[in-house]
């Protein structure tokens, strides 16, 4: 489902070329999930996002799917990422002036898809935000705004759901609710996850753990999980 190979991205800063991430390869299965961990500044949401398409890579290549990310322009790495990912943010990356449930169809609108309404609103039930779905982010808790970007990530039923420190702004109950929604989506509709963490019992919950130091693997283990 995955595959990154000598995937390098460098910054041109005033004190010259900063590499952040550097010769990293790895492969992911099909319906697999893989914990990324490592200190801050280790390049952690930098792999993150080159894997999804969000960012350009300075070297290497990238292959969701089947589909080769590098040499892509932008238009085609967003119908890549439209049709094949899902991704939630730490921050939640809502659209203010939107309800949940219309910041949960922005997927399908955006691939032009009509008449979705009905499978906006049994995603929003499925997180237990059933009631919440015409409320706008303001007037939504941070674990409720974090499970409409949940619901959003799935509607366009992707491949492969790559999630940035999903739990990281939520409080104890609410982080291990989270946990249980992304990984009971995840064996429900066999969805490849991929998520950045620094909680090492969300790292646990995953099958495999890759630990970065330097922009660099440094460790790829198969974890408890696994098994």
């Amino acid at each position: 489902m995955l595959r990154v190979s000598r995937l390098t991205k460098t910054y041109a800063t005033a004190a010259g070329p900063l590499t952040v991430l550097q010769e990293t390869s790895f492969e992911l299965a099909a319906g697999s999930s893989l914990a990324i961990v490592g200190p801050s500044g280790s390049g952690k949401t930098t792999l993150l996002g080159l894997c999804a398409g969000l960012d350009r890579a300075s070297g290497g290549s990238i292959e969701i799917a089947g589909q080769r990310l590098d040499g892509l322009d932008e238009d085609a790495r967003a119908r890549v990422r439209n049709e094949s990912v899902g991704f939630v943010f730490q921050n939640f990356q809502l659209i203010p002036t939107l309800t949940a449930l219309e910041n949960v169809l922005v997927p399908l609108e955006l691939r032009g898809t009509d008449g979705c309404e009905p499978q906006g609103r049994a995603l929003l039930a499925r997180v237990g935000l059933a009631a919440r779905a015409d409320h706008f982010p303001v007037q939504l808790s941070g674990g409720e705004q974090q499970r409409v970007a949940l619901a959003r990530a799935f509607i366009n039923a992707p491949k492969i759901l790559f999630c940035d420190e999903p739990t990281g702004n939520l409080d104890g109950d609410t982080s291990r609710a989270m946990e249980e929604l992304i990984f009971t989506l995840n064996r429900e509709r066999g969805t490849t996850l991929v998520l950045v963490t620094h909680n090492p019992e969300l790292a646990a919950r995953c099958q495999r753990i890759l630990r970065l130091r330097g922009g660099a693997i440094v460790a790829d283990e198969v974890s408890a999980a696994a098994g």
